[in-house]
């Protein structure tokens, strides 16, 4: 029997220093009986030699030879027009592809007779699937990291101290967003001794927000916006707008803002408005996690720049898991591991459209849109 063949790529992309698979998954893989072909340098951004890889039983290839070889392709960033066109009939392709977003790519792919999975389509809300979700694992990272960026740069203390020379407040922090990544910073703020609020459009968000010991933000104008998959529905202008001004006017409060509100394939709610940032204190720190080539959640912010904004420090955050490569690393590649787990069947590709996670994840396949929510857009 011909064996399937995985190939790690290195990611192209300037500031993307991830690698989609680390060598404990590659031995696992080994171990199922898969072949393992990594691009030479792959997980030099997260501090991984070539030598470990070939220590794990995988072989250590130029790009040419790894698009050559292998039957399945992961990576962790999207990939790029000239990316595509190295891709052969009949591969799989495993990632973070950003399906909505890039869709001229996905029907290239698709004519192409290139298969593809997007990690982010997978159906959160599947207990099964918990294990290959990239999204949740990547987000609490991002979260983590936020706010020890917040503390680094926030020129005063963010706890409590009383010294000889007097007693310094705490630092009064704002999440905005309470998905993963903001459930992770309000964590983390608290561990760092901030006094933390937090707000979100989903009422049922209180309680996770009490129970890690932050407030909850009353805003008179909060309405029920829980959507589906486990994600806030989108706002109504009228409700954005009246959203923005009772927060413009609540926000001047805080020392720090950290906004996690992302749309995955849209541009991001503003949050913050130039208004709000006129009205924080000078030396506040904002992070927008949610900050990209889209937009963000806070006006003027810049993707992954650190700016000055009324003497407000605004820092374009978008991509905070390549920065922890290391620790992000190891959790994509356990969640892609789980993926291609639940995909290979005795050694070979079995996609199976009936299936709840294949169904949200395959988004082409055998030259056809296969994902509902693509296929609709696509033929929007």
């Amino acid at each position: 029997m011909v064996s399937t063949t995985v190939g790690v790529v290195k990611e192209p992309s300037p500031g993307e220093s991830r690698v989609s698979l680390i060598p404990e998954q590659v031995s696992r893989l080994k171990t199922s009986g898969l072949d393992v072909v990594v691009e030479s340098a792959a997980g030099h951004g997260a501090h991984i030699a070539d030598e470990e890889y070939t220590a794990a039983g995988a072989a250590v290839v130029a790009v040419d030879e790894l698009y050559e070889r292998a039957d399945i392709i992961t990576r962790v960033s999207a990939l790029s027009a000239a990316d595509a066109k190295r891709l052969r009939d009949g591969q799989l392709l495993a990632g973070l592809l950003e399906p909505l977003r890039y869709l001229d790519i996905m029907r290239e792919l698709a004519a192409n007779n290139i298969t593809t999975a997007s990690l982010d389509m997978l159906p959160r809300t599947l207990s099964r699937a918990q294990s290959m979700d990239v999204l949740s694992s990547q987000a609490n990272i991002a979260g983590y990291k936020a706010a020890v960026l917040a503390a680094d740069n926030y020129g005063r203390y963010f706890p409590m101290l009383t010294t000889a020379a007097g007693t310094s407040p705490p630092a009064n922090a704002l999440i905005l967003g309470t998905g993963v990544a903001g459930l992770s910073a309000i964590g983390t703020a608290r561990r760092l001794g901030a006094v933390v609020t937090a707000y979100d459009v989903r009422p049922e968000s209180r309680a996770e927000v009490e129970s890690l010991g932050a407030r909850f933000l009353e805003l008179e104008t909060t309405v029920a916006a829980s959507g589906t998959g486990g994600y806030a529905r989108a706002l109504t202008e009228d409700e954005r707008a009246a959203q923005q001004r009772e927060l413009s006017t609540r926000i001047g409060k805080f020392d720090v803002v950290i906004t996690t509100a992302k749309v995955p394939g849209k541009t991001p709610p503003l949050l913050v408005t130039r208004e709000a940032l006129a009205g924080m204190r000078p030396g506040s720190v904002v992070v927008d996690l949610a900050a990209s080539d889209l937009g963000g959640n806070v006006a003027g912010s810049e993707p992954e720049s650190t700016i000055d904004i009324d003497g407000v420090r605004v820092i374009g955050a978008g991509n905070l898991p390549s920065v922890m490569a290391s620790a992000a690393s190891a959790a994509y590649s356990r969640n892609m591991f789980a993926f291609l787990s639940h995909l290979i069947d005795e050694g070979s590709v079995a996609i199976d459209l009936d299936d709840e996670i294949n169904a949200g994840v395959i988004i082409t396949h055998n030259r056809s849109f296969v994902n509902k929510i693509v296929a609709d857009a696509e033929a929007a």
